[in-house]
């Protein structure tokens, strides 16, 4: 990833993004609680944490940084993402957000949520 992308990705809000994963989920008839699920697997975050990283408009560097429990299946999360091996992301905060997203996509593509969460 071009350090361009990825200094504009490190300041990006989560609050910017979270709409465009429930539009991306919804469209495809999953729901924001199946979502919620898979961020709250991800992150630690609980609903309430959740809510305040999106209202106080954090940015995915923080929220990341501040997610209390990062899940440690999150290493099994494979595949191509926006042209990359999410696995052979060598930075934590691009790898931790490409992680992200390669579940949303999991998730709209219609995969089961044992599988999403790597059960």
């Amino acid at each position: 990833m071009n350090s361009k992308n990825f200094e504009r990705a490190k300041k990006m809000t989560f609050a910017s993004v979270y709409p465009m994963y429930v539009q991306k989920v919804e469209k495809k008839g999953r729901t924001v609680e199946e979502l919620h699920t898979v961020i709250l697997w991800l992150t630690g975050y609980d609903e309430q944490g959740l809510q305040q990283q999106i209202e106080k408009e954090k940015t995915f560097q923080q929220f990341f940084e501040e997610a209390p429990a990062y899940h440690p299946n999150s290493g099994k999360i494979t595949g191509m993402i926006c042209g990359y091996r999410v696995e052979e992301i060598e930075d934590p905060l691009m790898k931790k957000l490409r992680q992200l997203d390669k579940l949303v996509d999991e998730l709209a593509k219609g995969k089961k949520m044992e599988s999403i969460l790597r059960s």
